[in-house]
């Protein structure tokens, strides 16, 4: 029986999820915590007959955290399978994907490479701005989350209910840093495509270009 649950999640979701869950456990143990620190001050002894949740985390749970979980890790990712890691609206954006979706899947050393248990799948709307393609993201992995919260509860193994695999290229910091960096003779469309990605400063990044050692910070017009 899973007897605790860690909910690795920023702050803001914390309350809400911990409520959902415990309307299908009122006596689930739930530590709600949102770094690598908070989840290593979790007694190992007592993990060993609970489970780690991360809901639209950046945090790499490492190896040796993911062990001590008796029942398993789970992750909810804001995007799909063949987007895994770092910023996927970003990058489905930039790549004027027609669709896009959200992956509960089981967490693994290798960022976003565990078994996939669920997927949902949606039409990215014509002229999307990457706000609304987030908020788009945030409900259905919100709803996803509905669902799976009574088996993450309750049941001690989780079964898959989609046969997907992961696919395409895992997106980095490093990745999201290259293409805010602005080449000189870069196309009108290949500028406007990075600007609607990455231009908006999110992560403290935004696009640059340099010149004779003097770096010019790009700004996204009034209307994105």
């Amino acid at each position: 029986m899973v007897e605790g649950l860690a909910l690795l999640t920023d702050a803001a979701e914390q309350v809400a999820l911990s409520r959902i869950l415990r309307s299908f456990r009122p006596d689930l143990t739930i530590w709600p915590v949102s770094d690598i620190a908070e989840l290593r001050k979790l007694a190992p002894a007592s993990l060993r007959k609970a489970r780690l949740v991360a809901f639209a985390s950046g945090v790499i749970v490492p190896a040796d955290l993911l062990a001590r979980f008796g029942h398993g890790a789970y992750n909810f990712h804001p995007g799909p399978p063949n987007y895994p890691g770092w910023a996927p609206a970003h990058f489905a954006l930039y790549d004027r994907a027609d669709s896009f979706g959200v992956t509960f899947h089981a967490m693994a050393e290798r960022v976003d490479s565990g078994a996939i248990l669920d997927v949902v799948s949606f039409p990215i709307p014509q002229g999307s701005t990457l706000m609304g393609l987030g908020e788009l993201a945030y409900a259905h992995l919100l709803q996803l989350f509905e669902v799976w919260a009574e088996p993450l509860a309750r049941e001690t193994s989780l079964m898959p209910r989609c046969a997907l695999s992961w696919s395409g290229r895992a997106n980095t910091r490093r990745r999201y840093k290259d293409a805010c960096d602005i080449p000189l003779d870069i196309s009108r469309d290949e500028l406007w495509r990075r600007m609607r990605a990455f231009g908006g400063n999110h992560y403290g990044i935004a696009p640059a270009i340099n010149l004779h050692g003097v770096t010019f910070t790009a700004s996204p017009p009034e209307s994105t």
